[in-house]
């Protein structure tokens, strides 16, 4: 199995390398030269907006409920060590991880009480901590533990300064996006790459793409926020986006436990 790893590993990571640097200067170059991209108005403007028990956008503002519960639940099980279906050199990207799907609860439920620009800022720094602890998780588990333990707090850090550069930025214009739009997308543009070029720490590799494709299928629910209202007359697309991102985290989760190391990546 050694010479197996060994050869899965080296197979030419210049390629895979250069494949990373050329998606990300891509991205990079490609938001320069769109320019500035202003936070839109009208994106405030949900679809649904009746109150439920009292609670202004109850919908909206309730469904982010699921948040809370599988992020205690991740940082309860990950409280005296990590399960087996973890690396515990990641103990530290995973602890983020939750703690952001936590505090998605109380900052996107504050969003959506009165939706702003001002308030709009707490429903997005936590969404950056889950984004950035994500990919720390993904180059720890395919690329090396102690490339993605090293680099948590950095990509915490740029996480956390695109919101607050955009929020800097609004003088009533809507500020600039650029860079969160680059925290939020960029790693869901790498992680595919990076779990399909280089061998996993564990496996199956399925609890992960589950998660990728929640957040897809999350954010197309929220493009289709009044759509999904209209035809079913219940939720909206915006309700069910906080649903589908909240089960693909629970199902990261469930892979803490039920992942096993990989035959590839054993000494």
């Amino acid at each position: 199995m050694r010479g197996r790893a060994h050869l899965t590993d080296r197979a030419a990571p210049d390629a895979r390398l250069a494949l990373l640097i050329a998606i990300a200067a891509a991205g990079v170059i490609a938001l320069l030269w769109h320019g500035p991209i202003p936070q839109s108005a009208s994106y405030h403007a949900f679809a649904d907006q009746r109150s439920l028990f009292g609670i202004p956008n109850g919908s909206n503002t309730l469904s982010n409920l699921p948040f809370l519960l599988v992020g205690v639940a991740g940082l309860v099980a990950l409280r005296r060590g990590v399960p087996g279906g973890g690396l515990p050199a990641l103990r530290a990207a995973y602890l983020a991880f939750f703690l952001g799907a936590t505090l998605l609860f109380p900052g996107s439920a504050w969003y959506h009480l009165a939706p702003s620009n001002h308030t709009l800022v707490w429903d997005r720094l936590p969404m950056t901590i889950a984004f950035m602890a994500f990919f720390a998780i993904i180059l720890g588990e395919h690329v090396n533990p102690r490339l993605g333990a090293r680099l948590l707090l950095p990509l915490l850090g740029v996480g956390g300064a695109s919101v607050l550069a955009w929020w800097l930025s609004d003088d009533g214009t809507g500020g600039d996006l650029r860079l969160y739009v680059l925290v939020q997308y960029l790693p869901m543009l790498l992680i595919p790459v990076i779990v399909l070029a280089y061998p996993p720490a564990r496996r199956p590799t399925g609890y992960v793409w589950a998660l990728v494709a929640a957040y897809a299928i999350a954010k197309l629910f929220e493009l289709l926020d009044g759509p999904v209202l209209s035809a079913t007359g219940i939720v909206s697309g915006h309700a069910l986006k906080h649903l589908v991102a909240a089960a693909g985290m629970l199902v990261f989760l469930i892979g803490l436990f039920r992942r096993r190391a990989s035959p590839l990546m054993l000494p």
